[in-house]
């Protein structure tokens, strides 16, 4: 930093007292901003954060930030990487053919720790370019090994690491949502639920996925419609801020200007299908209440319903679940308030199950069920089939303790 003016002709002093703030900038600042900037880019997206939200949570200018790094990219290339360090970091600790407890537990300590800013990688890391994702995915590669090692020597069965992935899942989830829970209740209750995931049998499912009746996705009969529909696997496969009116446009044979007829802007065919999203996961739900014997079976059916969804609309969840923080707030609030709505009838439905659980243990729980559903549903890359859906609600199930 340089001398504030007209103290340029002041005598020469030490230089811990020329430049005080040099003397007590912290060693570690750069690990700061990449905290910070973690905290940042969950909570707004990548192409929605700005350096001026990370340098304010730092505390520094954002000019500051470019001492350290180039650019906003690069900056996120390393959040992105920091967690995977930490957590190939973690398990590199403990000993080889240690205890499945052991090797869940140090991912849960590490994730419960950096909840804030340890989720960035799971819908962001797409805007990473191809190299730094190979090698984040390098990373992640070896973490699953090293759970797949633990949860195979404890209940061996041929499932190609889904339900390593899985369990994964379930403790990721603390990273995507912001219910308040103690870090050592959390440790217990996620190391937990994916204990009982990597002690699920997938291959043993019920058959209840074969039940489910899902709203059928609306056909589009009006312009309105047809960009929609051609906007969601657009959203899905480049991110909502890489994709142009030129290319929604294009996809349905307009000039970029006639889509303002239809839309004020891009953003609001993004709110259209985050909305078309939360509609058709209410209708799922309330056809799969319909007529149910219990609370057990409720919860059961639930589950059911969602994998269910998430294979059926798996462009359409990916955009509503991805998409959602970068919405303006007066577009994200009926969303927002959709999603409360629907956690609130798991809930309810788990607790009538488990009465043991308090409603704070039990929402974490939902969302460990629901990041079970996406991370399970990756690993089979979203290759729809009965079985498929079959074992991936028998691993949900299993992590809401059923």
């Amino acid at each position: 930093m340089t001398a504030p003016h007209g103290l340029a002709s002041a005598p020469a002093r030490s230089a811990v007292t020329a430049d005080p703030a040099a003397a007590t900038r912290p060693r570690n600042r750069k690990q700061l901003i990449v905290e910070a900037a973690g905290r940042v880019f969950g909570e707004h997206g990548y192409h929605a954060a700005s350096m001026e939200q990370i340098a304010a949570g730092v505390g520094i200018s954002a000019a500051a930030l470019y001492r350290h790094f180039p650019n906003k990219y690069a900056l996120f290339a390393e959040c992105a990487d920091l967690m995977a360090d930490r957590l190939v970091a973690a398990l590199d600790e403990v000993e080889p053919g240690a205890a499945l407890a052991e090797v869940l537990g140090a991912v849960t300590r590490v994730t419960v720790a950096h909840r804030a800013s340890g989720g960035v990688y799971r819908w962001e890391a797409r805007f990473l370019r191809r190299e730094d994702r190979r090698q984040l995915m390098t990373k992640f590669g070896h973490v699953v090994g090293r759970v797949d090692e633990a949860v195979q020597r404890a209940h061996a069965l041929p499932d190609a690491g889904l339900r390593a992935v899985a369990a994964l899942g379930a403790i990721g989830s603390i990273t995507m949502h912001h219910t308040s829970i103690a870090p050592r209740r959390a440790e217990e209750l996620l190391a937990a639920s994916a204990s009982r995931v990597a002690a699920t049998d997938p291959a043993a499912a019920p058959g209840s996925a074969r039940t489910v009746e899902l709203p059928a996705q609306p056909v589009p009969r009006t312009r309105r419609a047809e960009i929609l529909a051609a906007a969601i696997p657009l959203f899905a496969r480049d991110g909502f801020a890489s994709v142009t009116n030129g290319q929604i446009a294009e996809a349905v044979g307009l000039a970029p200007s006639a889509l303002y007829r239809h839309y004020p802007g891009k953003v609001d065919i993004l709110a259209a299908a985050c909305l078309q999203a939360a509609g058709l996961l209410a209708q799922g739900v309330e056809q799969s209440l319909h007529g149910v014997a219990g609370p057990h079976d409720a919860v059961v059916a639930l589950a059911a319903t969602y994998v269910a969804y998430s294979f059926e609309y798996t462009a359409l969840n990916s955009v509503a679940e991805a998409e959602l923080a970068g919405l303006p707030g007066d577009l994200r609030r009926s969303l927002v308030l959709a999603q409360r709505e629907h956690i609130a009838v798991w809930e309810q439905q788990l607790r009538l199950a488990r009465p043991e659980l308090d409603p704070r243990r039990a929402r974490v729980l939902v969302h460990a069920g629901f990041g079970v559903a996406v991370e399970a549903g990756r690993r089979l890359r979203w290759r729809d089939s009965p079985d498929r859906r079959d074992a991936v609600t028998a691993l949900v199930v299993g992590a809401l303790g059923l």
